[in-house]
């Protein structure tokens, strides 16, 4: 699986990614707001896929503690696709505008030496019935994990603000900890080096029918060593500023 992802008519300005994709729900009648937003890895051993991020009201949920995952969060977590929630967020008209990132985000001390970067600085313009924030990534070296935050409150002021975000699981694939059922990437991007082919698609035989919870972990009982994939929580850091209005 590319774990570049797929670019959402992005460009590079002065090293920051911008991107122009608002789902066509905007309305551009209404005051529009720009926002920049910097997602960043804090994990020793766990990469991230490229983030999905949502600009929304507050009748959008993307996923919920407690709640069983909808597809979209579900293939994230299991397999590192961000097609069907990409594709979910820009039909729900509860959605005003959301980014998708084109690179994985590794730890900043990642023993592989991945040619990528532990964070990813964006910034995305929607009109102001956006309130709400929420993204979502995969835990690479995991079954079914993730990071993210749901619908966290939008800044009203230029004053920055800062959300942690710690690992969940959506409990809907057994956590193995074995190289065949995780997507390859993991072992390029932490160890540099690939032992096994790994999957990106779900395994029946694996499947579970749980709800989202927090991630219990690394247990570090098979190829997943506690000590090189393992983590704490918090495993991401989301800062968000209010750097513009327009009409």
């Amino acid at each position: 699986m590319d774990v570049r992802g797929v670019v959402v008519r992005s460009l590079a300005v002065a090293g920051l990614a911008f991107v122009a994709q608002s789902a066509a729900l905007a309305d551009d009648t209404k005051e529009q707001v720009t926002y920049r937003v910097t997602i960043s890895n804090l994990t020793v051993g766990q990469p991230f896929t490229p983030p999905v991020v949502a600009f929304h009201n507050n009748r959008a949920q993307i996923f919920e503690v407690g709640e069983p995952a909808i597809e979209g969060v579900r293939q994230i977590a299991e397999n590192g696709n961000n097609a069907p929630l990409v594709a979910a967020l820009a039909g729900d008209t509860n959605v005003r505008a959301f980014y998708q990132g084109n690179a994985p985000l590794v730890p900043a001390a990642n023993p592989g030496g991945a040619p990528f970067d532990s964070e990813v600085t964006f910034e995305v313009t929607t009109d102001r019935s956006a309130r709400f924030l929420s993204f979502v990534s995969m835990l690479i070296c995991t079954n079914d994990g993730f990071t993210g935050l749901n619908t966290v409150r939008l800044p009203s002021n230029s004053a920055k603000t800062t959300f942690l975000a710690r690992g969940y699981e959506t409990r809907t694939e057994q956590n193995t900890e074995d190289f065949s059922d995780i997507v390859p990437p993991c072992q390029g991007l932490i160890r540099g080096e690939v032992s096994e082919p790994g999957t990106g698609e779900s395994n029946p035989l694996l499947s579970e029918n749980g709800v989202i919870i927090p991630h219990i972990g690394v247990i570090g009982d098979n190829d997943l060593s506690r000590r090189t994939y393992g983590w704490s929580d918090p495993v991401a850091k989301v800062e968000v500023q209010r750097v513009r209005n327009s009409k």
